[in-house]
């Protein structure tokens, strides 16, 4: 278990607005995360001492686990899971059952429709294992693949799962990992990232830059509205519209991709005259 949770997974259409991160699909956040927003998903599951600036809306399940903290309202159309001294500075609306545990704090009041039930749900990693337990259990070993494929699989995107690594920052303008970033499609995102490296989808549009230690690699259609700064590799895909300048170990950007300032590679600049995917390309430092 100690490899989960490296790796800042945002999956296809995912929305940063004014106030919330908006995922089509399901969030799981890891420990000691800072959070600058709400989240509206389909489920949310947040592991120990996370801060999170903004409210909660589920439409399946909620589970926040022991010491963390939600600034605003939480609310889920099912069941609830809240740890030990976990604090919510709104109100709590479950519309199915509440799990609770020792010293919750809710200043606005709850409202629950379903059972209540007083104790200590189990934390997020231990739910996650019972759940994976159970699986096997029953013998469903393609169900065990397809979820550690969706949640864990540092390789390629999810189509529904937002994963923020332990000690994440996202913020209204930072977007800080300890490893590495990887970005579906047709996302909307705000804040500059910092982290180990990137791998951006296509027509995905980010308001901020990007500076990472390893490699970065833009596609097809995405804006970047700052700069792309690697002591590794950077890779521009055709129709890409870079707004800043590129620095890098080594670039290459296609013919048909848009870089508004200045190129500078300590290895050298190429610029693509055909489509060339690449593949392996972004293993290679």
């Amino acid at each position: 278990m100690a490899d989960l949770l490296k790796t800042l997974v945002i999956p296809d259409n995912t929305m940063m607005e004014e106030n919330n991160i908006v995922v089509n699909g399901d969030v799981l956040v890891g420990n000691y995360a800072e959070i600058g927003y709400g989240m509206i998903a389909r489920s949310i599951i947040v592991g120990e001492k996370v801060s999170i600036a903004g409210c909660l809306d589920a439409s399946d399940d909620v589970r926040l686990d022991f010491w963390s903290n939600v600034k605003g309202n939480v609310s889920t159309k099912k069941d609830a899971y809240l740890g030990e001294s976990v604090k919510i500075n709104g109100k709590l609306i479950v519309y199915g059952d509440l799990d609770i545990g020792n010293d919750v704090s809710v200043d606005d009041g709850f409202e629950a429709k379903g059972w209540i039930v007083i104790r200590n749900p189990v934390s997020v990693i231990v739910y996650i294992i019972l759940y994976l337990t159970e699986l096997f259990r029953l013998g469903k070993s393609e169900e065990v693949e397809k979820f550690l494929s969706e949640i864990y699989e540092e390789e390629q995107v999810t189509d529904h799962t937002l994963i923020i690594p332990n000690r994440a920052k996202i913020t209204y303008d930072t977007i800080q990992v300890p490893n590495n970033v990887i970005i579906g499609n047709d996302s909307r995102l705000v804040g500059n990232i910092r982290s180990s490296s990137v791998r951006l989808g296509k027509n995905t549009t980010l308001f901020g830059g990007i500076r990472v230690r390893d490699n970065i690699y833009i596609d097809k259609g995405s804006i970047i509205h700052g700069n792309l700064v690697s002591r590794g590799s950077v890779y521009v895909e055709k129709s890409a519209h870079i707004l800043g300048k590129i620095e890098g170990g080594y670039i290459k950007v296609h013919e048909d991709a848009i870089v508004d300032g200045a190129m500078k590679a300590e290895n050298g600049v190429m610029i693509l005259k055909e489509d060339d995917e690449q593949e392996g390309w972004w293993d290679r430092k």
